[in-house]
């Protein structure tokens, strides 16, 4: 995948960039999604996530930001995030 030219990029690299991940309840789930943005972003850590369960408790949605470097890091985030089967949406 070729790079996206930084004049038609509408985020600026290096910067803080908000990621929402919504899964079914599980003991695991939050440890686990923090474990996928780290391999993207080594500086990511547990004090970047904010968690918030649905209101019958059956999903749990997390807002992580992370310190987005390029459109690459990115892509590839969200293609694994999307990818791992605990979880059901990433925006």
């Amino acid at each position: 995948m070729a790079a996206t030219p930084p004049k038609e990029s509408l985020i600026e690299y290096p910067s803080d960039f908000p990621i929402k991940v919504m899964g079914p309840t599980h003991d695991a789930f939050t440890v686990t999604v923090i474990e996928v943005i780290t391999k993207h972003d080594p500086t990511f850590h547990e004090g970047k996530v904010e968690t918030r369960p649905s209101s019958g408790g059956k999903y749990t949605g997390l807002t992580v930001t992370v310190r987005a470097t390029s459109r690459e890091q990115l892509d590839a985030l969200y293609t694994e995030l999307s990818a791992h089967p605990m979880v059901k949406i990433v925006l």
